[in-house]
C-alpha cells in the first residue's frame, strides 16, 4: 500500500460505516406510522449535513467564499445537482421499497463511478480492478433479487 493510501483509507472506512446506517435508518424514518415524507426527510438530514460541513471549515479555516471564483466551481454545481437528484431518488425508493432491494441497485453508483474514472479521468484500469468491479455488479444482481 502506498502512502497515500494511509490517509485517503480512513476517511473512506469511515464513509463506508457512515453510509451504511443512511439507508436503514431513512427507510424507518419513512415508513409506516408517524412516518417523515422522504422529501422533508432530505431537506432534515441535508441541512445536518450542510450544518456540519459549515463546522468543519470553520474548524480548519478553509474559508469559503475565496473558492467561489473557482474555474472548478461548475464541476461542484454539477455534482450537486446529480447529488441532489441521488439522494431525492434514493429516500424515495427507501420510503417504498426494502433497504435489502433498494441500496445495493443504488450502491451500482460505484461500479459506474470507477468506469468513469478508467473512461474519463485517466485512472489506471488493471485486471484486478476489473474483476473487482464485475464481481461488485454480480454481487448487486444477486442480493438485489432482480
Amino acid at each position: 500500500m502506498d502512502a497515500t493510501a494511509t490517509t485517503y483509507l480512513p476517511y473512506a472506512l469511515l464513509a463506508m460505516g457512515a453510509y451504511a446506517l443512511v439507508s436503514p435508518l431513512m427507510r424507518i424514518a419513512t415508513t409506516g406510522p408517524n412516518a417523515i415524507p422522504s422529501d422533508v426527510a432530505v431537506i432534515v438530514s441535508n441541512t445536518l449535513l450542510i450544518v456540519m460541513a459549515v463546522g468543519v471549515i470553520a474548524y480548519t479555516g478553509q474559508g469559503f467564499t475565496t473558492h467561489l471564483a473557482s474555474p472548478k466551481l461548475p464541476h461542484v454545481l454539477a455534482a450537486g445537482f446529480f447529488l441532489g437528484v441521488g439522494i431525492l431518488a434514493l429516500y424515495r425508493s427507501l420510503s417504498l421499497g426494502p433497504v435489502s432491494v433498494v441500496t445495493p441497485i443504488f450502491a451500482t453508483f460505484l461500479v459506474f463511478s470507477s468506469v468513469i474514472g478508467f473512461l474519463f479521468l485517466g485512472e489506471s484500469f488493471t485486471l484486478r480492478k476489473g474483476l473487482g468491479i464485475a464481481f461488485a455488479a454480480a454481487s448487486v444482481y444477486l442480493v438485489s433479487g432482480a
